[in-house]
């Protein structure tokens, strides 16, 4: 199974601002993507980020798994992150 990982010259802040230092371009997160980030760059798998959703918010499976497959393929589309 791969794993996601964030890419080194991103910087995360805990509003949900991302900067990449390379180019200069800024992201803004919501709440929810802010968390995934935020566990994406402590090296939590899918499965946990999707468990800690289901366990402490009122979200069933389908949606938040849905919400993160959104995020990381936008990550992916600007080359934020990597499968290894």
């Amino acid at each position: 199974m791969s794993k996601i990982h964030l890419i080194e010259n991103l910087a995360v802040s805990d509003s949900g601002f991302l900067f990449l230092h390379t180019t200069g371009e800024t992201f803004t997160l919501n709440k929810t993507g802010s968390e995934i980030v935020r566990m994406l760059r402590s090296r939590k798998s899918k499965e946990e980020i999707l468990k800690f959703f289901t366990e402490n918010y009122i979200v069933d499976t389908n949606t938040i798994e849905k919400d993160f497959e959104e995020l990381v393929a936008q990550l992916k589309f600007y080359s934020l992150v990597t499968e290894k």
